[in-house]
């Protein structure tokens, strides 16, 4: 596959690393793609940490990835503040450090929970008290909806779930919308909803393809529902490895290619 393809857009967890470490076979890939002179990209749903943070991640498991070569979830919502004109919004972010850098790379003003907001960001599962925020957040958006508000909802990384370890799963923020939306959805006949701004939105292959110069580029992913969809929006081949959250093609999904592993 190295030979046919001018460019490879690699998904990060599930396919070059879980929360263990490295997937076995992920340094010989990068090093192969290197000695061939392939340019490659980190396309990740990840929004809770910065391309420099995720590059200093993959360095503590033996991965050598330039912070220029990740493109993250995170990254488009300064595409999504734009487009809505939230310059300044207060928004309530959940997830660490880096989700609130990413939106104050994007123009809003990251709020705490139980402060007033205008925007809802859900980064990650991680960095916060989850029950307790989670259950905040709920009251303060029934609050603002009661009292005829209804402030922008938006989760950069639509994922359910993620691969922690061989065998092992976790959920993320995607999951975290469907709970909201769930609750709002017994209360009222119209609720908002989240949008979501990661793959299977082709948005970030085709931010990839633009820095690639190429349509000649493989998808390489562990999950149908976000990087094999996303890869077929964006037009491109894509190939599902079996190292992480999906078990095998569908036949409502298929891609171009199942590997065992990278």
């Amino acid at each position: 596959l190295l030979d046919r393809y001018q460019a490879f857009f690699l998904d990060a967890y599930g396919v070059l690393v879980d929360a263990a470490g490295a997937i076995a076979g992920a340094a010989e890939l990068l090093a192969q793609l290197r000695a061939r002179d392939k340019t490659f990209y980190i396309i990740t749903n990840d929004a809770s940490k910065t391309p420099e943070t995720s590059s200093r991640h993959f360095l503590e498991r033996g991965l050598t990835v330039e912070p220029e070569r990740i493109l993250t979830s995170g990254l488009l919502l300064a595409d999504y503040y734009a487009r809505h004109d939230l310059a300044g919004a207060p928004s309530l972010v959940l997830g660490p450090d880096d989700s609130r850098r990413y939106v104050e790379l994007a123009g809003g003003r990251p709020v705490a929970p139980g402060q007033a907001f205008e925007v809802v960001v859900l980064g990650d599962e991680r960095g916060f008290d989850f029950l307790e925020s989670m259950d905040e957040l709920l009251s303060q958006l029934v609050a603002a909806l009661d009292a005829g508000r209804r402030p922008r909802l938006v989760v950069p990384n639509p994922d359910l779930v993620y691969p922690r370890r061989q065998g092992g799963f976790g959920f993320t923020a995607g999951a975290m919308a469907m709970m909201l939306e769930a609750a709002l959805a017994r209360r009222y006949p119209d609720p908002p909803t989240f949008e979501r701004l990661g793959k299977p939105s082709p948005a970030l292959y085709q931010m990839a393809i633009e820095r690639a110069g190429t349509r000649q580029a493989l998808v390489v992913g562990d999950q149908l529902e976000t990087d094999i969809q996303g890869a077929r929006a964006a037009g491109l081949d894509s190939a599902l490895v079996l190292t992480g959250v999906s078990s095998g093609p569908t036949e409502a999904i298929t891609p171009t290619y199942v590997l065992p592993r990278i």
